[in-house]
């Protein structure tokens, strides 16, 4: 994968910004490096599946840490590899996920689990609960994934969540689902191949060939 910057000045930049707002001791700054790495193999896998023109360079996937959305999926993934490296260090991924939401207002604990691809786009105000999320997830402003008494949804494959979405409680979300604008879903299932406008109980659904979904 071809970075903006060098992977060491990569690691500098994180460091730097964990301990310039929260604090980074000497013994967690190993751990963190190995985090780095971990979570650029992840970005690497999960950008190459990236049609957007800002995830490749000279025929190449390319992250540049400048990129908001590049770094807020690089910073959950960060988070999340530590935790997996090391649940002992807990506080440091609770740093880390607080710098996502510092930098990007972007909610998205490392304890969630992301799918291996997935995607964002000015994911300003956005909040990703512990639901199931499938293959090709995208989400955008000020969305929202959340339970109704402890109930998650679950998302198929290739789902979009456009701003100011929002999915809550008992829902499965079929494959090639586009949740329009503003859209709201609570306690309802959605078939594949759907597009769905408006507010749970009153929501129109609209289905498509599953061609209409493929990503170009």
């Amino acid at each position: 994968m071809k970075l903006e910057i060098t992977e060491a000045e990569l690691q500098s930049l994180v460091a730097r910004q964990i301990d310039h707002l929260f604090m980074l001791r000497d013994e967690e700054k190993d751990i963190l490096e190995r985090g780095v790495k971990e979570a650029l193999k992840r970005c690497e896998f999960c950008f190459s599946h990236s049609s957007n023109k800002y995830y490749h360079r000279d025929g190449q996937v390319y992250f540049n840490p400048f990129h908001s959305g590049q770094y807020s999926i690089f910073l959950y993934y960060l988070a999340s590899s530590v935790f997996r490296l090391d649940a002992a260090h807990r506080t440091l991924c609770d740093r880390i996920y607080y710098l996502n939401k510092a930098l990007n207002s972007l909610d998205l604990l490392y304890e969630v689990t992301m799918p291996d691809i997935f995607f964002l786009d000015h994911p300003v105000g956005s909040v990703m609960g512990r639901a199931d999320y499938g293959d090709f997830f995208s989400f955008s402003q000020g969305c929202t994934v959340g339970n109704n008494k402890g109930i998650y949804p679950k998302f198929g494959k290739n789902v979009r969540m456009m701003s100011g979405s929002k999915v809550l409680g008992d829902c499965t979300i079929g494959d090639n689902v586009i949740l329009s604008a503003n859209s709201y879903i609570k306690d309802v299932d959605i078939p594949s191949c759907s597009i769905v406008f408006g507010t749970s109980p009153n929501h129109i659904i609209k289905r498509k060939d599953e061609a209409y979904f493929k990503r170009p």
